[in-house]
């Protein structure tokens, strides 16, 4: 049902975004306990503010209650947010501009052994992901086949 939905409400957010020049990150719609929660992750160059993420909250939620049918029949919590400084990378452009920077990636099976890879982002291509880390004090190179990868995101480095 939640893909759905984020599929339902995707290209309505874009729409309401892209108007005002900002980049729409990711939508999800998550039960946590008893709550729906319907996300909207918006960004811009140099940063979103909360008057921005209100404001395309406002737009959206608008937008939402007017559409029949109702793509969410159930009570839910809107939130637009920014994604933060560990933002997702999900389309190929995120993957483009994290190069050169601290990455956490996830990984369906090991590779060398480890199921989670921590480094800089060295290289891109269709296919694979180069990250250069950090194993106790010897500096090593992986080649990632993107297909292994459950989740990648920026990082924060300690």
């Amino acid at each position: 049902m939640s893909s759905n939905v984020v599929e339902t409400i995707q290209p309505v957010a874009q729409a309401i975004v892209a108007a005002h020049q900002f980049e729409l990150v990711d939508v999800e719609f998550v039960r946590e306990g008893q709550s729906w929660y319907l996300r909207v992750y918006i960004d811009k160059p140099g940063g979103i503010n909360i008057e921005e993420c209100a404001m395309v909250s406002d737009e959206l939620s608008e937008k939402l209650d007017t559409m029949d049918p109702d793509p969410i029949p159930q009570a839910y919590f809107l939130e637009v947010s920014s994604p933060g400084a560990e933002r997702p990378l999900k389309k190929e452009a995120d993957y483009q501009n994290a190069i050169g920077q601290y990455v956490h990636v996830g990984l369906y099976q090991k590779v060398d052994g480890k199921k989670v890879f921590e480094g800089d982002l060295a290289e891109v291509t269709p296919e694979t992901l180069t990250i250069n880390y950090l194993d106790k004090t010897r500096h090593k190179t992986v080649v990632i086949d993107r297909q292994q990868i459950a989740q990648a995101r920026l990082a924060v480095k300690f």
